[in-house]
């Protein structure tokens, strides 16, 4: 079913408005905050690398503020137990000295935006307690199967692996991220913009968040991620997805290469960065633009690669210019 063109209208002021108002707390980064919008417009879990300092942190409180959603904050730590994050249940003393019952006592990941912050400072037990909650959107608490809100979204931030007191994520638990983004240095006047931010009318480290203002509704959200299963994408489109994907396995500077969910992602992602563009139909080249995100922690660097010193998006583009794109 076609999008009419005053739903396409709607989405594209609705995601101007979001991206305003995150602006106003993130100074540059915009390709970052773009491809956030794109993985939030699909449905989609975000993972942030990059160094302490940057932003991280920042930029997903911003984008929380900015939609009237509930909010959830987690700080990492190597203690934290798998029952800190999804809840445990609770015995309740019966009335007249009689047998109590099980209460659940729900945990942090009941909401609608979860903030993992520095999220591979926990140990792979906690990270599994994600595993079920980022795939299903979903909890089992003492044999019950508890659903969580719509919208869900997994917002996480980790440092670079070879930061001390870190831990590498799981596999599984990487693929379940549609997209992992790389946060890098700003330029020389965007770091000017941060510290001005950062240091005007601001009290201590405070984020620079006031004027974030909220412009989009629950009802929105909804409306907005709905919207992406209507757009329209030729099957050459989609196997030329496939084949991106394909070519990473065995590629040559890879060890290992993307599984199905990196197709499934390049095609969503390529959906949602058509509706924002404000296109009902998605293209070959949204694809294209996809691969680094969509695939960079799908795939693993092979031991001569690393030993070269080559980059995983450096691999990955010199697959996408290989593989051929269909003429529509």
């Amino acid at each position: 079913m076609a999008i009419d063109s005053k739903e396409l209208e709607f989405i594209v002021a609705a995601l101007g408005k979001l991206r305003t108002e995150v602006g106003r707390a993130v100074v540059g980064q915009q390709e970052v905050i773009d491809q956030t919008l794109i993985a939030f417009v699909a449905s989609g879990h975000i993972l942030y690398e990059g160094l302490p300092g940057l932003g991280k942190t920042l930029l997903a409180r911003a984008l929380a503020q900015a939609m009237s959603l509930q909010f959830s904050r987690v700080q990492f730590t190597p203690d934290l137990m798998p029952s800190d994050l999804t809840g445990h249940a609770v015995l309740e003393p019966g009335t007249d000295g009689g047998i109590g019952r099980l209460r659940l006592r729900k945990g942090p990941v009941f909401t609608n935006l979860l903030l993992g912050d520095e999220i591979n400072r926990a140990p792979a037990k906690t990270q599994s307690a994600l595993l079920e909650v980022m795939q299903e959107r979903q909890v089992t608490l003492e044999g019950q199967t508890v659903s969580l809100p719509r919208p869900f979204m997994v917002l996480a931030t980790q440092n670079p692996i070879d930061s001390e007191g870190t831990y590498p994520l799981p596999e599984a638990q990487r693929d379940r991220f549609l997209f992992k983004i790389d946060i890098g240095f700003p330029t020389q006047s965007e770091e000017v913009d941060v510290v001005k931010a950062a240091t005007g009318h601001q009290v201590g480290d405070a984020l620079p968040l006031d004027k974030v203002q909220r412009c989009l509704t629950e009802a929105d959200v909804s409306r907005l991620q709905q919207c992406v299963s209507s757009v329209l994408i030729d099957d050459r489109v989609v196997d030329y997805a496939v084949r991106l994907t394909r070519a990473t396995r065995g590629a040559v500077g890879l060890g290992n290469g993307a599984g199905s969910r990196g197709a499934i992602a390049l095609v969503r992602a390529a959906r949602a960065a058509a509706l924002i563009a404000g296109r009902d139909y998605a293209t070959p080249d949204d694809v294209k633009r996809q691969v680094l995100p969509a695939l960079r922690h799908r795939v693993v660097l092979s031991p001569d690669a690393q030993l070269e010193g080559r980059a995983v998006d450096d691999v990955l583009r010199e697959i996408a210019t290989r593989v051929d794109a269909p003429r529509l």
